[in-house]
């Protein structure tokens, strides 16, 4: 698995508020391995809602976390407040991954999360901005990123499952 340097420092140093407020405190998964994903309610990939929480029940206990990001950039299919994003997500798919605050993946207003994360190139050598919701990237142990995954995707596909065994040893 090859990493790339996300602009001088891990993807977790960055501070991002907590979707509930408060800090999201990405510095509390140093040393775990992360998956970070661009969520959104109202697409037509929103049903990888119940694969990512599926994916997080089966490895949390080994070290692994699931990071859910609301962003609204995508045709506005996220346009809720952060107590309608969380009551969509409990409610519909018995979500209970972390969520941070609605973000920017894109553009001038781009989140520092994201400007640590879109340099990585996926396995097509797709790098550079963020394509559409649930596009996933994946971050080792160490805080680097390993491994990043289109939104079309799934987040039980055989490449997702092995690359976050493989970071998880």
């Amino acid at each position: 698995m090859t990493t790339v340097e996300t602009n001088g420092s891990s993807p977790l140093d960055v501070e991002i508020g907590a979707l509930s407020g408060g800090s999201a405190g990405l510095a509390q998964y140093a040393g775990q391995v992360v998956l970070v994903v661009n969520v959104a309610s109202k697409c037509g990939l929103t049903p990888q809602y119940a694969g990512l929480e599926r994916l997080h029940e089966q490895y949390a206990a080994k070290g692994f976390t699931l990071l859910g990001v609301p962003c609204n950039q995508f045709m506005g299919q996220e346009p809720g407040t952060s107590e309608e994003i969380a009551e969509f997500c409990s409610a519909t798919y018995g979500v209970t991954f972390p969520m941070t605050e609605k973000v920017e993946v894109n553009g001038e207003d781009r989140h520092p999360l994201y400007e640590r994360l879109v340099d990585f190139a996926d396995s097509e050598g797709h790098s550079g901005d963020i394509r559409w919701n649930f596009e996933k990237f994946l971050i080792g142990r160490d805080g680097k990123v390993v491994a990043r995954f289109s939104p079309q995707t799934e987040p039980e596909a055989a490449e997702v499952v092995a690359a976050v065994e493989s970071a998880l040893g």
